[in-house]
């Protein structure tokens, strides 16, 4: 069975930190490469870092130096650890394959306060 499921999100003021943890099904994490993405109101869902099975990662410029993603093979579990959070980066935060799948978990929502 496909299952997504995200963890972690919360309310923090801007500068904060934040770690999400998701918890994929074998048959997903399988797939060489994790990533995570978000999506604001108002916008489309876009991709935030992502990680391939080596361990070998990429991130959106507006996240670069402040997030970290990361893998856990053995647990089928995928991290993001987010530090010197902005009010930008206010979302509903998605793991998935990348590329992603069709199917995808609730999303944990993260908002920073200004």
């Amino acid at each position: 069975q496909v299952q997504l499921v995200e963890s972690g999100g919360g309310l923090v003021q801007a500068g904060g930190s934040l770690g999400l943890s998701c918890a994929a099904s074998r048959t997903i994490f399988s797939i060489n490469s994790m990533g995570w993405y978000r999506q604001a109101p108002g916008k489309q869902r876009e991709l935030v870092a992502a990680i391939t099975g080596g361990g070998s990662t990429n991130y959106a410029d507006s996240v670069k130096g402040r997030f970290t993603i990361s893998r856990d093979n053995a647990k089928n579990t995928l991290y993001l650890q987010m530090n010197s959070l902005k009010p930008e980066d206010t979302a509903v935060y998605y793991c998935n394959a990348y590329p992603p799948i069709a199917v995808w978990g609730q999303g944990t929502q993260v908002t920073v306060s200004s």
